[in-house]
């Protein structure tokens, strides 16, 4: 069989199925053969790659939403996005708690290193804050600092929504497309990378490793469980004044059963679309509203950033004041926005929210490849949550305009 063969063979299997054998064959020569040397390389260069690509892939995805963006200001969309942002930055809130009742820690190489001097009170939080913040962008891109990059592709992309002409934002967005496909070209090599990382993982600190492992999943479902079954039908509630559990359920057994094996929000609109109409709603608010929810609703990916985050925080020993919490579910809400339609995308957004503690890139990174070794489970929670929030949220506004009426 020829390489081009073999690679579209292995590009037509499904992800899934890869980093599963990918987890298996690192676990396996770990075990057999820890001294294989080059194994562990390809998690160096997998991590790598990401390291490099993230900061890019943020920018571009900023300047070109904010260039391009046409969301409508109807009234009638308004408590839709609203009911969206809220539930968003209730789970990173939520995600805060639970981390601290249940801090974790992860194995990782120079685990001790952080960039700067863990903040003690507010005055030095902001001074910090603002100090990364309007650093030069050129300096901001090659030194990975997040909360620079997001000031300034902010900033960009509202001027370029101002002065930009037509096909100025057009080649934004072809930009931001372009890194989004280099993106997944690196995602799809990543069962070799995942391989190499458990391999690192697995060859250093035994196979306890897993159970590490299996406490990170146990918090990232136990918060997205809690979103969904708790949080997010008392919004609903708040809204309609009515048992908000018929409508959850219906969402779980119609959108979230399927967005959890499909683990794309994407390829589950057509699946919320059928569900609105089945619920008798209006096709002129869901038809907006249900793709409009795949892009901004992302509960589950601000709880995946903020999880993660503390658990690299939790790591590095550094203190965590209730303002820095505050700012980091803010900041974990904005970046969750941002981080649809990117394979991976709630955890390359993961050193966005490091940087806020100081967490230098390089562990920031390290962070993110534990998150894509429990990827498969974890997007599959993620992707259920976000995906059938979108009709519980539009027909929750709907039921509610309707009761004000």
């Amino acid at each position: 069989m020829g390489i081009s063969k073999l690679y579209k063979k292995y590009t037509e299997t499904n992800l899934v199925l890869r980093i599963v054998l990918g987890i298996i064959l690192g676990v396996l020569l770990a075990l057999f053969a820890p001294n294989l040397a080059p194994v562990k390389i390809l998690g160096e260069l997998f991590i790598g790659a990401l390291k490099g690509i993230a900061p890019i892939l943020v920018l571009t995805l900023i300047v070109s939403s904010l260039a391009n963006g046409q969301i409508k200001r109807d009234g009638r969309f308004k408590s839709i996005v609203f009911l969206y942002l809220t539930s968003t930055f209730l789970a990173s809130v939520f995600a805060v708690v639970l981390s601290f009742v249940f801090p974790l820690t992860l194995t990782l190489s120079g685990g001790s290193e952080v960039s700067m001097t863990s903040p003690e009170n507010l005055s030095e939080i902001l001074h910090n804050l603002l100090s990364n913040i309007v650093s030069n962008p050129i300096t901001a891109l090659a030194s990975g600092n997040y909360l620079g990059i997001l000031f300034w592709a902010v900033i960009f992309g509202i001027g370029m929504k101002k002065v930009a002409s037509n096909s100025a934002k057009d080649f934004l967005k072809d930009s931001a497309n372009c890194v989004s496909w280099v993106v997944c070209k690196v995602i799809n090599l990543a069962p070799f990378g995942i391989m190499g990382l458990v391999f690192g993982a697995v060859s250093s600190s035994g196979a306890e490793i897993f159970g590490e492992y299996g406490k990170l999943v146990l918090l990232l479902a136990s918060c997205m469980l809690f979103v969904y079954f708790v949080s997010n039908p008392a919004i609903v509630f708040l809204v309609t004044r009515k048992n908000p559990y018929p409508l959850i359920l219906t969402c779980l057994k119609e959108s979230g059963i399927t967005a959890f094996f499909t683990r794309s929000s994407a390829a589950n609109i057509p699946v919320n679309m059928a569900l609105c109409e089945k619920l008798g709603l209006d096709k002129d608010i869901y038809s907006i509203s249900i793709p409009l929810g795949a892009t901004i609703n992302m509960s589950g990916a601000a709880v995946t950033i903020t999880v993660m985050t503390l658990a690299a925080v939790h790591t590095l020993g550094i203190g965590v004041s209730f303002v820095t919490a505050v700012i980091l579910g803010i900041l974990a809400s904005f970046a969750a926005c941002g981080a649809s339609g990117v394979a991976g995308g709630s955890l390359l957004l993961i050193p966005l929210a490091c940087s806020l503690f100081g967490v230098s890139p390089d562990i920031a990174i390290q962070v993110v490849g534990v998150g894509f070794i429990i990827g498969v489970i974890q997007d599959s929670f993620e992707t259920a949550l976000n995906s059938s929030s979108d009709v519980i949220f539009t027909a929750a506004a709907e039921y509610g305009s309707k009761k004000q009426g």
